[in-house]
């Protein structure tokens, strides 16, 4: 059954693989580029089937409109791809509050005004599948990396508690969370800031290091992520999580091990603070 996407930032990295996989498979994708001279390129990938939209993320008053218009004038979005985001690199002390605040304005609220966006008609109809590509940074963290995973955790909490609610209305709502994909990520894409403290260079310096070193180098193929997301789609029962890659697979299931230990060990505290009386939630 050929199907309606929209997926945004499809210029390059996963979001181009997501989009060439779907149109390979005889859907229609509606893509969201930054740039006007991004359009051509992308449309020439299958005329007609491939259509482009200007959409800055950050620019919310923006984004309904160019839904509606996407459903008025094409068709309406069978299937939602909120792809479009970025990463910043830098220690928690030396990151600006407004380098957190964009990078939140991108990998969070413009994500939440797309979804929106799409949701009531999605709804209306009782149909349609919303994808956030998340992170296992949005499952576990790793160091100087504290804007991004807070942007990665917050989409987590955001579609989980979405697909409990429109499950009953005939939406499915997922997260992948990707490991390490070989695209432009680590590299042009990542925002950098700037270390000056020496405290942090033990931890700080290598890191940043390994993850210029490895660019180009990762283990995750972005064709592959594209088939995924085809096969979850078609899915019968799609599944609320999906993590791509076997290093994130291995690295996800090490931090929960590592949480579930230390709930153990501090289990009887944590029980120690309820009133004898109170309730359970449900």
């Amino acid at each position: 059954m050929s199907r309606t996407f929209l997926i945004t930032g499809v210029s390059s990295g996963l979001g181009r693989a997501f989009a060439t996989a779907t149109l390979d498979a005889g859907h229609t994708v509606i893509g969201t580029v930054r740039n006007p001279d991004q359009i051509a390129a992308f449309e020439q990938f299958a005329p007609g089937r491939a259509q482009a939209r200007v959409l800055d993320l950050t620019d919310t008053g923006a984004i309904a409109p160019t839904v509606a218009a996407v459903e008025g004038e094409v068709s309406p979005i069978d299937v939602l791809v909120n792809n479009a985001g970025y990463g910043v690199e830098g220690t928690f002390e030396e990151t600006p509050p407004d380098t957190f605040r964009h990078q939140f304005d991108v990998n969070v609220f413009g994500v939440i005004a797309v979804t929106q966006a799409v949701l009531t008609r999605m709804r209306e109809r009782r149909a349609g599948h919303i994808l956030f590509v998340a992170s296992m940074g949005g499952l576990r963290a790793f160091p100087v990396l504290a804007a991004y995973h807070g942007s990665k955790f917050a989409v987590e909490g955001i579609g989980v508690t979405l697909a409990l609610k429109v499950a009953p209305v005939g939406i499915h709502v997922m997260a992948i969370e990707l490991g390490s994909f070989r695209t432009d990520w680590a590299g042009r894409s990542m925002h950098r800031v700037e270390s000056t403290i020496a405290d942090y260079d033990p931890i700080f310096a290598p890191i940043r290091e390994r993850r210029l070193d490895m660019s180009g180098q990762q283990l995750g193929d972005p064709a592959q992520a594209g088939r995924a997301l085809l096969a979850i789609v078609e899915a019968e029962k799609p599944p609320t999580h999906l993590i791509l890659g076997s290093d994130a697979l291995r690295l996800v299931a090490d931090a929960r091990s590592a949480f579930d230990a230390e709930t153990a060990d501090w289990y009887e505290l944590s029980k120690s603070t309820d009133y004898p009386d109170g309730e359970q939630i449900a």
